[in-house]
C-alpha cells in the first residue's frame, strides 16, 4: 500500500489551514469602509446598511452546507473543491465590483446593487469556511473538536493575517486593498483547494499531531498580538515591518512541517511494519472498501437532514443559545469603541481593545475544542456541557462590563471574547454529534443565522435604544457607566437564559452522548 505525497489527511488539513487563512476578509471592513462612505457618498446610516449585509452574507451559509452534500455524496470524498470554487468565484465578484465602484472604473452603483455586492462577497466566506471545517471533521471524527477548533481559529486570525498584508503591502492605500481582496483569496483558494479531500482513515496518534498544529497556532496568536499592542506603541519603519511579515509567511509555513512528520510517520508504519502490524495491515486493506461503505450507509442511518432537524427540539435550543451568546458578542464588539469613550478610555486604549478582540476569539476557538475534546474523551463530559460553562461565564462578562469600574472594560471584553469565540468552535461540532455528519454544513449554517438576528436584537433594540435614551450631552453624546449599564445587565441576564438552555440540552442529551456518541468515538478508534 502507497500513501501517495499529496494525497493523505494531514496535506487535506494543511490546504483548508491556509485557505481559511485568507477567508476572513469581512473583519477587515473597518479598513475600506472609510473610502467606501466618502467615494460613494454615503451617510454613517447608509454604512451601516452595507455593513448588514456582510452580516446577513457571511452568516446565511445554507447554500453552502446543500452544495456541500451534494458535492461529497455518493462517494464524492475528492470533490470539496466543487464548494471551494463556489466560494472563490463569489469572493472575486464580490470586492472586485466594489473596487470598480471606489476607483471610478465605471459610475457610482445605486445603493442596492452595493448592498448585493457586499452580500455576495460576504456569502463566499460561508463556502470556505463551510468546505474546510466539514471536511476536517470528517477526516479526524475523534477529536472533531479539536479540528474545529483550529479552523475556526485560523478564520478568526484571519482578518489580522488580512491586515499585516495590507499594512507590509498597501499601507494608506485602501482601493487598492479592496482589489487585494478580489485576488489574494480567490487565488488562494484556486491553488489549495484541490488538496482538501475527505480521507476515512482515523489513527490513534492523530491526536499528537492535531495538537502540534494547534500549538502552532498558538504561537501565530501569540506573535500577531505582541504585534499589534506595539503597533499601537511605536511606529514600524519600512525595513522592520516587511521584516515582521517575513517573520509571519514562517509561522504560516510551519504547519506544513506538521504534515510532513505525520506523513512520514504513517509511512513508515506501512513500510517497515512489524509482523503484527503487518498481518493488521493485510487485513484491513482486505476490508478498507468495505470498512468505507459500512462507515456512508451506518452515518446516512444516524444523520438528519436540515427539515428533519427543524423539528426536533435540539435545533430550536442550539438556535436560541446561539442567538444570546454570538448575539450579544457581536453587540459587544460593535459596540466597544462606543463604550470606551463613554467610560472615559483614550482613543488609543479602545483601539487596542478592538484590535484585541480578534485574539481573544481566537483563544476561544481554539481553546473549547481542544478542552471539550479532552473532557469528552478522559471524563466522558458530553459537549453541551461546556455550551453551558462559556455562556454562564460570558454572562459574568457582560456584568463586568455593566459595572464601569476602572479596567473593567478590559477584563469584560477578555471574557466576553474568549466565551464569544467558544461559541464557533462548540456549535459546529455538538450539531455533528447529534445530527450527524452528512448534513453537518447546512445545519450548522441554518443556526448561525441566529448570529445576526441575535445581534440585530441586542445592538439595535437593545443598546442602541438605551444609548440614545439616556443621550443627553452636546451631539447626543452619553458619558458615564450609565450609558450601557442597563443594556449590559438586559445581555448578561440573556446570555444567562442561554446558558440554561444548553444545560437543559446537557442533560436531555445525556443518554444520547452516552449510547450513540461514545459508540461513534470506540467506532472510529478502532477502525
Amino acid at each position: 500500500m502507497e500513501i501517495s505525497r499529496f494525497n493523505n489527511k494531514w496535506v487535506s488539513t494543511v490546504a483548508s489551514v491556509w485557505i481559511q487563512c485568507t477567508s476572513g476578509s469581512l473583519y477587515t471592513f473597518s479598513i475600506y469602509s472609510q473610502t467606501l462612505k466618502s467615494t460613494q457618498g454615503y451617510d454613517q446610516s447608509t454604512l451601516d446598511i452595507v455593513s448588514v449585509f456582510k452580516d446577513i452574507g457571511v452568516n446565511c451559509g445554507v447554500l453552502a452546507g446543500f452544495l456541500y452534500y451534494y458535492a461529497t455524496a455518493d462517494g464524492g470524498g475528492s470533490r470539496p473543491w466543487i464548494v471551494h470554487l463556489a466560494g472563490a468565484i463569489q469572493c472575486f465578484l464580490g470586492y472586485f465590483l466594489m473596487w470598480a465602484a471606489v476607483a471610478g472604473v465605471f459610475p457610482r452603483p445605486p445603493l442596492p446593487a452595493m448592498c448585493f455586492f457586499m452580500l455576495v462577497a460576504a456569502h463566499a466566506q460561508s463556502f470556505f469556511n463551510t468546505a474546510n471545517v466539514v471536511t476536517g471533521v470528517r477526516n479526524f471524527p475523534s477529536y472533531s473538536g479539536t479540528i474545529v477548533g483550529i479552523m475556526k481559529g485560523f478564520l478568526g486570525l484571519s482578518g489580522a493575517i488580512l491586515i499585516q498584508v495590507y499594512e507590509t503591502i498597501f499601507n494608506e492605500q485602501p482601493t487598492s486593498f479592496l482589489l487585494m481582496l478580489a485576488l489574494l483569496p480567490t487565488l488562494n483558494s484556486l491553488l489549495f483547494m484541490w488538496f482538501v479531500r475527505i480521507h476515512n482513515a482515523d489513527d490513534e496518534v492523530d491526536k499528537k499531531h492535531l495538537n502540534s498544529l494547534s500549538i502552532v497556532t498558538l504561537f501565530l496568536a501569540t506573535y500577531l498580538m505582541l504585534k499589534i499592542v506595539l503597533e499601537h506603541i511605536f511606529t514600524f519603519q519600512f525595513p522592520l515591518q516587511v521584516a515582521s511579515f517575513i517573520l509571519l509567511l514562517i509561522l504560516l509555513a510551519s504547519p506544513l512541517y506538521v504534515a510532513i512528520r505525520a506523513q512520514q510517520r504513517e509511512s513508515r508504519k506501512i513500510l517497515h511494519p512489524s509482523v503484527t502490524e503487518s498481518d493488521q495491515l493485510i487485513s484491513r486493506s482486505n476490508q478498507e472498501s468495505e470498512d468505507f461503505d459500512n462507515e456512508r450507509r451506518r452515518e446516512s442511518e444516524e444523520s438528519l437532514n436540515l427539515f428533519q432537524a427543524l423539528y426536533t427540539i435540539d435545533f430550536w435550543i442550539l438556535f436560541f443559545a446561539t442567538a444570546c451568546g454570538m448575539g450579544t458578542g457581536l453587540a459587544t464588539v460593535n459596540n466597544i469603541s462606543q463604550i470606551g469613550l463613554s467610560l472615559g478610555y483614550t482613543s488609543l486604549e479602545t483601539t487596542i481593545l478592538v484590535s484585541l478582540w480578534s485574539i481573544w476569539n481566537f483563544f476561544g476557538r481554539l481553546g473549547a475544542g481542544y478542552v471539550s475534546d479532552y473532557f469528552l474523551h478522559a471524563k466522558g463530559w458530553a459537549r453541551p456541557l461546556f455550551m453551558f460553562i462559556t455562556l454562564a461565564t460570558m454572562s459574568i462578562g457582560h456584568v463586568v462590563i455593566a459595572s464601569g469600574l476602572p479596567g473593567a472594560l478590559f477584563a469584560g471584553s477578555v471574557l466576553v471574547g474568549v466565551c464569544y469565540g467558544s461559541q464557533w468552535s462548540l456549535m459546529p461540532t455538538i450539531t455533528s454529534e447529534i445530527f450527524g455528519v452528512v448534513h453537518m454544513g447546512t445545519i450548522f449554517n441554518a443556526i448561525t443565522i441566529a448570529s445576526p438576528i441575535g445581534s440585530y436584537i441586542f445592538s439595535v433594540r437593545v443598546i442602541g435604544y438605551m444609548y440614545d435614551k439616556e443621550a443627553s450631552g452636546e451631539g447626543d453624546t452619553c458619558t458615564g457607566a450609565y450609558c450601557f449599564m442597563l443594556s449590559f445587565l438586559i445581555m448578561a441576564f440573556a446570555t444567562l437564559l442561554g446558558s440554561l438552555a444548553a444545560l437543559g440540552l446537557f442533560f436531555w442529551r445525556r443518554s444520547f452522548y452516552d449510547q450513540v456518541v461514545f459508540r461513534r468515538l470506540q467506532h472510529s478508534s478502532s477502525g
